[in-house]
């Protein structure tokens, strides 16, 4: 146990505290927007950034990863709070955070497993130009002052590790932001700073519980929204443990994860703040900033609340330019320019699936709708390709009288069509023997189509000999199949 602590806390003592200060200072601007997103007060979200991140460095699944309020959960509060008020948005988080709570103790995060790498990949491209898209607004009709020091912050940032010995030792994020606040302040130039975006909370968040009647009614309002939240929270933040899982060559606990992330947004909730979950591009800053352990997470958490409350002034003080140049950098980390590439030596249906995610990602901002889609495009092109491997040889046998059919493949929904149309019914033949010793019967609508196609032979006249079953398939044919029932076919028969 020791050495497990030792592992996921204090391995990285020294590139955990600088990254965690890196990612402090990225998630101000954010928390502060994506609380005007869901139409609440600024410190509805630095609230949540902080509870969330301290809570989640110590119950999550995936050390190194960050997870504070972000923009996809907003987009789903937006009508809760215009039409309900802060109080049914707290009432909310906390159920939220119940309702994840309980997927990870029913193993909801294995589920994980049938989302493809294609559809990782789109949802990894699709957030990443969502988060060059965020920053649109901050380059636009603004003076040149504005692009002169975000092209000087990305120049920072890709140049400064290239410096012998120094590069390598401070984060180049956290160079960036520093030094151009200090030219910003030095020189007196006048550009949009963090403290243009709000007002920041001078006191600490404090435990209250959410004020609204506790009646069936008030369940009915919030339940559909903490679904939605739910939903959303643990896409994101799975999609996101699995990118970290493959930039830091490690593993993490998905089902923990989810667990992790409801208690944190239950302590967000009675702390006056609203839903979250994990944030690709700050967990991507972490890990680029030399980021691994829990360390990291909590001094971001830390870090955020010291800073936000003690040292506001200097914080207001932060041009929205570097903070802009720096995200700019994660979005261009982000962007999996392999994927592009590999177009040409990817299946088309992976194509497919990768660009419908980004499209619908980007289209509806709403990361659980594009990854449903490229789930289900990616189950389709599964299905389709594999009902394709099902064949059906016959021979006949003359002194017998008999017509031997071997099914060779998987049965199921995709394939039961071509399996009931690879026999011919007309062949006039005392007997017929379908030999299943290389096939499999996976549903319903497989046992289906071999009742049909017994019963039409059977009509016709001709003996029917079943063999080969395997035990799985013998299971499902004996529970779901109806041929070898009299009073069931003539109900079948009865009802043409």
């Amino acid at each position: 146990m020791l050495a497990n602590l030792q592992v996921e806390w204090f391995d990285n003592i020294r590139a955990d505290l600088l990254a965690g200060l890196v990612v402090a200072l990225a998630l101000i601007p954010e928390a502060i927007a994506f609380s005007i997103i869901a139409g609440v007060d600024p410190r509805v979200g630095l609230y949540a950034s902080f509870c969330i991140a301290v809570v989640i460095a110590f119950v999550g699944g995936r050390p190194g990863m960050i997870s504070a309020a972000t923009g996809a959960m907003a987009l789903v509060m937006v009508t809760l709070v215009r039409d309900h008020g802060l109080q049914y948005l707290l009432a909310a988080t906390v159920l939220t955070g119940l309702l994840q709570i309980l997927a990870g103790y029913l193993h909801l995060g294995e589920l994980m497993r049938f989302v493809s790498r294609s559809v990782v990949t789109g949802f990894v491209n699709a957030l990443a130009i969502l988060i060059f898209m965020a920053q649109l607004p901050e380059l636009t009709d603004v003076t040149w002052q504005v692009y002169v020091l975000t092209a000087s912050g990305l120049a920072i940032i890709y140049l400064f590790p290239r410096l012998p010995g120094i590069g390598k030792s401070i984060p180049s994020p956290l160079v960036c932001i520093v030094s151009l606040t200090a030219v910003c302040i030095l020189a007196g130039v006048d550009v949009r700073t963090v403290g243009d975006m709000g007002d920041l909370p001078n006191t600490l968040p404090i435990f209250l519980i959410p004020n609204i009647p506790l009646t069936l009614e008030t369940l009915l309002i919030i339940l559909p929204y903490s679904v939605a939240l739910a939903v959303v929270g643990l896409l994101e933040s799975l999609m996101t443990a699995t990118i970290v899982d493959d930039l830091t060559d490690t593993q993490s606990d998905r089902n923990r994860e989810c667990k992790g992330q409801g208690i944190a947004n239950v302590a967000a909730g009675f702390f006056g703040g609203m839903a979250g979950c994990a944030m690709i591009g700050q967990s991507i800053i972490n890990v680029k900033s030399g980021g691994r352990c829990r360390l990291s997470t909590l001094t971001a958490g830390t870090v955020l609340i010291i800073m936000v409350v003690f040292l506001d002034s200097w914080l207001q003080r932060i041009p929205m330019a570097a903070l802009v140049a720096v995200m700019i950098m994660v979005s261009i980390g982000t962007f999996s320019w392999v994927s592009v590439r590999d177009l040409r030596r990817n299946t088309l249906s992976s194509n497919i699936v990768m660009i419908s995610t980004v499209i619908v990602v980007v289209a509806t901002h709403n990361l659980a709708i594009g990854v449903f889609v490229g789930v289900l495009l990616a189950s389709l092109f599964f299905a389709h390709k594999i009902g394709r491997f099902m064949v059906v040889k016959s021979e006949f046998d003359p002194e017998r009288g008999a017509r031997t059919y071997r099914v060779v493949g998987q049965v199921f929904f995709a394939s039961s069509e071509q399996f009931i149309g690879a026999f011919d019914f007309k062949e006039a033949v005392e007997r017929v023997i379908i030999d299943l010793s290389y096939a499999h019967f996976w549903d319903v609508t497989s046992v289906a189509a071999l009742d049909k196609v017994v019963i039409k032979f059977r009509r016709e006249g001709a003996e029917v000999t079943i063999h080969g079953m395997n035990a799985a398939t013998e299971t499902v044919v004996d529970k779901f199949g109806i041929h070898n029932d009299p009073s069931e076919v003539e109900k079948l028969m009865g009802s043409h």
